[in-house]
């Protein structure tokens, strides 16, 4: 990987490392194969396929200052390793996917679970046997639980919202105590309002299982989601321009294709209005004490502004003295990190489909194809598309792997370029 910065401008350095045969070839590029835009994970995953699969000159443009997109992660000041964009964890069922980044990072065991603040105690979310038991004093079995949340379940005719999902499966008053309040935070809508899909994401258990996922694999990268993106993009095919806006780019610097990860209402200059996101306003507190909660996410469904509070320590392992929270506040305006599921949004959405379809660009991620997709879903849909670059099947993309070539890149010099402090990796845990 080599790096530049500044806001369309920026220059090469460092000595690109290969791989290969042990005979490197030496050439000028003046024409980048592609020009991937986002160096989140989907603009991440193509930029490593392309340039170390496939053996082509990779232009990979970010407007932060840094890679791993949302999942970045980075040290604070008290040298606490922290996800400056609130908690990413790592799950899936995917064999090829989790072998995939697993050429990038080692990996830390890590079963994610949370509690959710309701009538003053800490009870586990998503709603089990013990959630029962200690909300209400109760000492029900798995039969038992059963049994009562049919007793308080109200019949839906037609499942078509969020609210529905919840009354149908709990009842009101669960759905009161869990799942309304939060809702109105996180999407800053009544989950009346919203699509099905939004709490159908939520199960309800009759066991102890206080998992919040149940997926074949979960981890997390034992030194941190920017060190494995640091290891996927370390290639002398693949050159990063940091601070680095599109727009001002995709002029000047000469490119054969272009790969989109950014948002497809933006590439197409809000043609038909902006698509509605759900944003977040992070609170960082470092606290000078090992440990703050039980649990690395505590959810706080009525009370209080915010909508979640993450204690990074139970997710990195990091041993430390110290400890740091983030709180997060959900907000209509800001970066986007939420598509709102709604069916009008989607019908928006499928307008600018059909310009993308026509564009002869490569739309992916999340805020690409406005689908609210989880880590490992982006890290599929960047491997399809690989694949299907390479008129391959996903199985043999994975294997695809080139001689690297040696290269020198100029790039077009508009201001003077200013150096940027490469972003710090994860420790070990």
């Amino acid at each position: 990987m080599k790096n530049g910065n500044g806001n369309g401008n920026g220059h090469s350095n460092g000595n690109g490392r290969g791989h290969g045969n042990g005979h490197s070839r030496c050439a000028k590029v003046t024409a980048f194969d592609y020009l991937i835009v986002g160096a989140g994970y989907a603009g991440s995953v193509l930029a490593e396929r392309l340039a170390r699969g496939s053996g082509k000159q990779v232009l990979l443009i970010d407007r932060r200052p840094h890679i791993g997109g949302n999942a970045y992660d980075c040290f604070d000041d008290a040298g606490v390793l922290i996800h400056k964009y609130g908690p990413h964890i790592f799950h899936t069922n995917s064999r090829e996917v989790f072998d995939y980044l697993s050429r990038f990072t080692e990996w830390r065991q890590y079963q994610h679970r949370v509690l959710a603040h309701v009538d003053g105690q800490l009870v586990p979310i998503p709603i089990n046997l013990d959630t029962i038991n200690k909300l209400y004093g109760l000492s029900l079995n798995s039969f038992q639980m059963e049994e009562f949340l049919a007793s308080r379940a109200e019949k839906v005719a037609q499942i078509r919202t969020s609210e529905d999902v919840v009354v149908g499966k709990v009842g009101r008053e669960l759905y009161e105590k869990f799942f309304r309040g939060y809702t109105r935070k996180q999407w800053g809508l009544d989950p009346s309002e919203l699509d099905a899909q939004v709490t159908a994401r939520v199960p309800t258990r009759t066991n102890r299982d206080d998992r919040y996922f149940t997926d074949t694999y979960q981890a997390m990268p034992k030194r941190g989601f920017t060190r494995m993106f640091e290891n996927m993009l370390d290639h002398p095919n693949i050159h990063v321009l940091l601070n680095t806006d599109y727009r001002h780019v995709r002029a000047i610097i000469p490119h054969r294709e272009v790969i989109y990860c950014g948002p497809v209402d933006e590439f197409f200059d809000f043609r038909f209005g902006k698509l509605p996101y759900r944003c977040l306003e992070f609170k960082h507190e470092t606290l000078n004490r090992p440990q703050y909660q039980p649990v690395a996410v505590v959810n706080y469904p009525n009370d209080y502004a915010y909508t979640r509070i993450t204690e990074f320590k139970h997710l990195t392992g990091q041993e430390h003295p110290k400890t740091s929270i983030v709180y997060e506040f959900p907000k209509a305006e800001g970066d986007e990190y939420y598509p709102v599921p709604r069916r009008e949004n989607a019908d928006l959405y499928h307008k600018y489909q059909a310009l993308a379809e026509q564009a002869g660009v490569h739309f992916v991620g999340r805020l690409a194809t406005y689908k609210y997709y989880n880590m490992d879903q982006v890290v599929a849909q960047a491997l399809t598309l690989y694949a299907k670059l390479e008129n391959t099947t996903r199985a043999e993309a994975m294997k695809m792997r080139s001689e690297p070539t040696i290269t020198t890149v100029t790039f077009p010099r508009i201001i003077k370029p200013r150096r940027v402090r490469r972003p710090a990796a994860a420790v070990d845990s």
